[in-house]
């Protein structure tokens, strides 16, 4: 049975929940972290690093449509593809670091810096 195994909706239509996180995945790929709440945060690594894994896995002409289908930007997938499969060609899984970072002024909504795992611009400022 596949039940309850959905992703959180965060109060949007379907549509833009997955707009939000296509482009978050984008943000991510090109920039190497991103801020944002802790709930998207966790949210994102189960949309992203499944893409990963696919893009390390084979570099063929199906796999690159593919991964066009789901994020929609060559610039990011030619850097997925070129850069970042062959940096986590033997690591098994895991290639987002989340570190929570406060609360939000507004709302006090908890936030973070979601960043790929061999990234240290955050660490090094902190």
């Amino acid at each position: 049975m596949n039940h309850k195994n959905g992703r959180k909706r965060f109060s949007r239509p379907t549509s833009h929940c997955e707009a939000m996180f296509r482009n978050m995945c984008i943000s991510l790929l090109m920039e190497e972290q991103i801020r944002t709440t802790l709930a998207k945060a966790k949210e994102l690594r189960r949309v992203l690093e499944p893409l990963i894994t696919k893009a390390k896995s084979a570099n063929d002409v199906a796999t690159r449509r593919y991964l066009i289908a789901k994020l929609g930007n060559k610039e990011a997938i030619e850097k997925l593809f070129n850069v970042y499969a062959p940096k986590y060609k033997s690591r098994p899984g895991g290639y987002l670091r989340i570190l929570k970072c406060g609360n939000r002024v507004g709302d006090a909504a908890p936030m973070a810096y979601v960043q790929l795992v061999d990234f240290e611009r955050v660490a090094k400022q902190a």
